[in-house]
C-alpha cells in the first residue's frame, strides 16, 4: 500500500444524481466510467473499496410518496433502482479491469449475491470492489444510513461521500454566493446546525462507531485518489480535528 494513503479500507457513497452527469434522468455512461476509473486507481494504490450507490436518478421514494404511493412501497421501488445502478457500476468497474461483486440487502440471486458480511470482507481482502445495493433492505431508511451501517459493519477507516460540490458549505453554494466552505466539522456541528450533508441517523451512526465522513466532489477525474492522500478540497466530519 502507498505510504501516502491515509485510509486502508473505505466506503464510497455515490448518489444516484451523481450518475446522471448533465442529464436530467438515468445514467450517463461517461460519468459512470470516470467514477469507475477513479475507484480502480484507488484499489490499485492499495485501498480496499466498497460502495453504496443511491437510486435518485431513477426513482426517489419521497417523490413517489408525494405522488400518492404508500411510503413503504415507494421505498422498495427506490431500493430496486439502487440495484439497477449497482449492476451498471459493476459493469463499468469490470470494464476497467476491477473484479467487482454486488451484494443486495433484498435477495435477488439471479442478478447478484445476497448481503453476507463476512463474504463481503473476504472479497475486499482479495482485491475486489463490493457494491452494496438495496439500502438496508428496509423502508424508511435512506441510502445514506445504509452507507453508514455498511461502513461500520466493514470496519471502514472512513466513509467518503461523493457529492456535486467540493465539501460542506453553510448554505447551497449554487444559490448563495457567499456561502462558507468548511474544512472540518464535528458530528455535533452537523446535527446542531442541521447541515444537509447526510440524514441525522447516518451522522449519529458514524459518530457512534468513530467513522470519519469525508465529503468531496466526484466531478473531477482523479479527485478520489487525491482526497485519499489528504490532498485537494474536501470537508472532514469527525469527533475532533
Amino acid at each position: 500500500m502507498s505510504a501516502n494513503l491515509k485510509y486502508r479500507r473505505v466506503l464510497l457513497k455515490v448518489s444516484g444524481e451523481a450518475l446522471m452527469g448533465k442529464q436530467s434522468y438515468g445514467i450517463d455512461v461517461a460519468t459512470l466510467e470516470r467514477i469507475a476509473g477513479d475507484v480502480k486507481d484507488a484499489v490499485d494504490a492499495g485501498v480496499q473499496m466498497c460502495l453504496v450507490v443511491g437510486g435518485g436518478n431513477i426513482f426517489r421514494g419521497l417523490s413517489g410518496v408525494a405522488e400518492g404511493i404508500d411510503r413503504a412501497t415507494a421505498d422498495y421501488m427506490g431500493m430496486l433502482a439502487t440495484i439497477m445502478n449497482a449492476i451498471a457500476m459493476q459493469a463499468a468497474l469490470e470494464r476497467v479491469g476491477l473484479p467487482t461483486r454486488v451484494q443486495s440487502a433484498i435477495p435477488i440471486t439471479s442478478v447478484c449475491e445476497p448481503y453476507i458480511r463476512r463474504r463481503a470482507i473476504r472479497h475486499m481482502e482479495k482485491g475486489r470492489a463490493v457494491i452494496f445495493a438495496a439500502g438496508t433492505g428496509n423502508p424508511f431508511f435512506t441510502t445514506d444510513t445504509a452507507a453508514a451501517l455498511r461502513a461500520a459493519e466493514m470496519s471502514c477507516d472512513g466513509m467518503f461521500k461523493a457529492t456535486q460540490v467540493d465539501g460542506v458549505y453553510s448554505a447551497d453554494p449554487k444559490k448563495v454566493k457567499d456561502a462558507v466552505r468548511y474544512d472540518f466539522l464535528s458530528y455535533h456541528d452537523v446535527l446542531s446546525q442541521d447541515l444537509k450533508v447526510m440524514d441525522a441517523s447516518a451522522i449519529s451512526l458514524s459518530r457512534e462507531n468513530g467513522i470519519p465522513i469525508v465529503v468531496f466532489s466526484i466531478h473531477e477525474k482523479g479527485n478520489l485518489s487525491q482526497v485519499l492522500q489528504g490532498k485537494g478540497r474536501f470537508t472532514v466530519i469527525a469527533e475532533k480535528a
